[in-house]
């Protein structure tokens, strides 16, 4: 009977962890901006529509892309979520308390998807700022990558 018992139990944990776990991910992407006086926009995004990147994806020859221009307002997605965010800078310099406030922003977002089964995978940040003397201007751009096991 024992040995009956351990069989089954040895049976269903091989299915069990045999099944390779599929992921369906979502992508935050917060952009922050560097634009003194107030003047940039900084905002969190995330998408609601969906978009099978096959539909837009073509293989190319040098003589195609010579001919095809693809219209890329099929790709263009509208609805999102913009949730407002402060500017790092104003008159004054760089506020701290802005980037406090957008901070607390981010993490409830984390906190809400983690909340909904999401998990944090990856994080990749960048930064376009031309840099030369004098300039203040540019942006700070983060995506959050999440996945959650596919229902």
């Amino acid at each position: 009977m024992k040995n009956i018992i351990v069989t089954a139990l040895v049976l269903f944990s091989f299915i069990q962890f045999s099944e390779a776990q599929v992921y369906e991910y979502e992508t935050v992407t917060v952009i922050e901006s560097i634009v003194p006086n107030g003047l940039g926009r900084s905002r969190m995004i995330s998408v609601n529509d969906k978009r099978d990147y096959k539909e837009f994806t073509s293989t190319q020859t040098e003589e195609d892309s010579k001919r095809n221009k693809s219209d890329r307002s099929d790709i263009r997605v509208k609805g999102f979520d913009e949730t407002k965010l402060l500017n790092f800078y104003n008159l004054g310099g760089i506020r701290f308390q802005n980037i406090a406030a957008n901070d607390a922003i981010v993490t409830s977002k984390i906190n809400t998807m983690a909340e909904e089964g999401w998990e944090l995978a990856f994080v990749n940040s960048g930064v376009e700022s031309f840099g030369g003397k004098g300039d203040g201007n540019g942006i700070y751009v983060t995506r959050y990558i999440f996945k959650r096991i596919k229902q």
